[in-house]
């Protein structure tokens, strides 16, 4: 099994909490990532400044997408494999901010992300979802 696929898998089950990233305790979307990060690398790569539940909406800007690419590799021209970040934009017209980590590919690909009310769970990559991916990163080696 893919080594980031694995470890999100810990994750579920962690309920929802804003801006938390602590396996069991809580997070939110990019808590899961750094979670991930974490275990992969240590240390997370920058600070991580508060952010409302908003993040970023009013200005239209995608610091979500910038940090991804900083810090991950784009791989949007590869094909879907297990463990990559995949970034979304929730509606037409809104900034990119949901995260998740694709599981599986094939016939039933899911991902596993964190959202209120639901806290960390693995789900079907259905179209309706497919179709709000904007972006896709590989975690850089090591």
């Amino acid at each position: 099994m893919n080594a980031v696929v694995a470890e999100a898998r810990r994750w579920i089950g962690t309920p929802y909490v804003h801006q938390a990233s602590c396996r069991g305790a809580g997070c939110d979307c990019l808590g899961l990532i750094r979670g991930v990060w974490r275990a992969r690398y240590g240390a997370e790569p920058e600070a991580l400044p508060a952010y409302a539940p908003d993040w970023s909406e009013p200005q239209g800007d995608e610091r979500l997408w910038r940090a991804a690419a900083r810090h991950l590799r784009s791989c949007d021209d590869a094909p879907l494999r297990p463990g990559q970040v995949l970034l979304f934009r929730m509606r037409a017209g809104a900034v990119a901010k949901h995260l998740a980590i694709l599981a599986e590919v094939g016939d039933g690909p899911t991902f596993i992300h964190a959202y209120s009310g639901h806290g960390v769970t693995e789900s079907p990559l259905s179209a309706p979802w497919r179709r709000r991916i904007v972006a896709r990163f590989d975690f850089l080696e090591g």
